[in-house]
């Protein structure tokens, strides 16, 4: 889903050594930082300080007056862009490259550490970044996105039995897996293999796969009465999304070294389409939707702003209701192979040239298709802003809920129960959403959902002279002490550096 799912980038300070001037502050790389900075109400309440106190600022680049120094450049080997560069205010930000269920989380002062095992159990760790400094266009975006999936799990049981939710189902896949691969890759453009990113794509996708792989062999076992056996190599139910992402964002650093990215990985997914890949892997659908994570991978924040106005909505409305209308005429006479991702050409019963020919007409439907959903979601700040940053949540417990809804037979009495009943089951799994992402929901499950790798699990990698932390935290600067007699060197910008600079106390 990681959302993020589904990885934080840090912006990682570099080592300020003693009696050393910093290098020259820098303003923001644009207008908008202001606004990034500036305290919001999120819908669960009041931002409160790291000292318990309510309400107040949140934390963001230290001024001229506080005596404290602004972020020095980073080196190379830390993966971070300096002030002015491009992408530089999607890090400044703290862009958390993930997951359905990923979330953005806003760059913390080199001068505070909040206490961040008690922030997780209090309300999980994807609720860390709820706060200021993150763009609600993109937490609306893997909210309505999730919702999607969760609605085409519940619709699935009895799609066959009405043409129109089949329909609304052939409409949904045709860019809701396309669209949410795509923001994971955007969201992932800052991964560069570093350690703290490679336990976060450990503790956030790899280990909740095996933990709810285990869940579904036990489901398996209790209502169907098979032994209890857990297969990693054939995910169950969306489970199969989180392996792919853990894939696509391992490879991430090999796009940026190949030549026109996004058609060398169409000419990979059309290819497996030629290959009998089985279902070791879920290999079918991880390299037929891999291209949509590499197009999100070359996306800039730029690039997506043009969706953002009033004119990109108008002609959004129009070309949904347009494919409702193709999906409607579509039902009797497509198979829904053609979107599950699932299939080849052999068992589509296609030659190679027309099988080709109809992959690259889905590319171009669904891009037409994920430009206007993108067109239509809200970029303010919304009432589901927040459980946008908690996708993950909804995304993997949601499987459990319908397994079991199916396993009792609930979904046979949806299909005597008619449309009304379809609305009804509707109507319920966009709550049962927003209650799997709430906080009280979050404090019970995140050591499944988003476990902490133990600290004796935790590599130490040599530091490269001038980089932060080998183990990706962020250093802690220390003002210097009254009588200390160490005097602190003038910044160039007007400030004062202090004269001790520590790491992680």
């Amino acid at each position: 889903m990681a959302w993020d799912p589904f990885t934080d980038t840090f912006v990682t300070p570099s080592r300020t050594a003693p009696g050393a001037a910093a290098p020259p502050r820098t303003g923001p790389p644009d207008g908008d930082a202001a606004a990034r900075y500036a305290p919001t109400v999120s819908a669960l309440g009041s931002c409160a300080g790291p000292d318990g106190s309510g309400g107040g600022a949140l934390p963001g680049p230290p001024g001229p007056a506080s005596g404290l120094p602004g972020p020095a450049p980073a080196p190379p080997s830390s993966g971070t862009r300096r002030p002015g560069e491009p992408g530089a205010a999607d890090e400044a930000r703290g862009v958390r490259e993930d997951d359905p269920g990923g979330a953005e989380r806003p760059a913390r002062g080199p001068h505070r550490r909040p206490d961040r095992g008690l922030h997780r159990r209090a309300l999980g760790a994807s609720a860390a970044g709820r706060q200021s400094g993150r763009d609600p266009f993109l937490d609306n975006a893997r909210f309505l996105l999730v919702l999607l999936v969760v609605l085409e799990h519940n619709w699935a049981p009895v799609a066959d039995a009405m043409r129109g939710v089949e329909a609304a189902s052939l409409l949904v896949y045709s860019f809701h897996l396309p669209a949410l691969a795509l923001v994971c890759g955007h969201l992932s453009r800052n991964f560069t293999g570093r350690p703290d990113q490679m336990r976060r794509l450990l503790t956030h996708l790899l280990v909740p796969y095996l933990v709810f792989e285990a869940a579904f062999a036990g489901m398996r076992t209790l209502f169907w009465e098979q032994p209890f056996a857990v297969t990693p190599t054939r995910p169950s139910f969306a489970c199969w999304f989180l392996l792919a992402l853990f894939v696509w964002r391992l490879t991430a650093p090999l796009w940026r070294a190949v030549r026109w990215p996004v058609a060398f990985a169409a000419l990979l997914s059309v290819a497996a389409g030629f290959t009998d890949l089985g279902d070791e892997l879920a290999l079918s659908q991880l390299l037929m939707y891999w291209p949509w994570f590499v197009l999100g991978l070359r996306l800039r924040a730029d690039r997506l702003r043009p969706l953002r106005n009033r004119a990109a909505r108008r002609w959004a409305l129009p070309v949904l209701a347009a494919a409702a209308v193709g999906a409607w005429w579509a039902v009797p006479r497509v198979s829904r192979g053609w979107l599950l991702m699932e299939a080849g050409a052999h068992e589509l019963g296609l030659r190679p040239l027309p099988y080709v020919g109809v992959r690259l007409a889905l590319f171009a439907l669904g891009g037409v298709l994920v430009a206007a959903f993108l067109a239509l979601v809200p970029a303010r700040r919304t009432g589901y802003t927040v459980l946008g940053a908690c996708a993950l949540y909804p995304f993997l417990l949601h499987g459990l809920v319908v397994e079991a809804v199916r396993q009792t037979g609930g979904y046979q009495v949806v299909v005597t129960g008619g449309l009304l009943a379809v609305v009804g089951t509707t109507v319920l799994a966009v709550g049962l959403t927003m209650l799997l992402g709430l906080p009280h929901v979050r404090q019970v499950l995140w050591p499944l959902v988003e476990p902490s790798l133990p600290g004796w699990l935790h590599g130490r990698a040599a530091a490269e002279p001038g980089d932060a932390a080998s183990d990706g935290r962020l250093p802690r600067v220390r003002a210097p002490q009254q009588g200390s007699g160490r005097a602190a060197e003038p910044h160039a910008g007007g400030a004062r550096v202090p004269g001790r600079v520590a790491n992680g106390g």
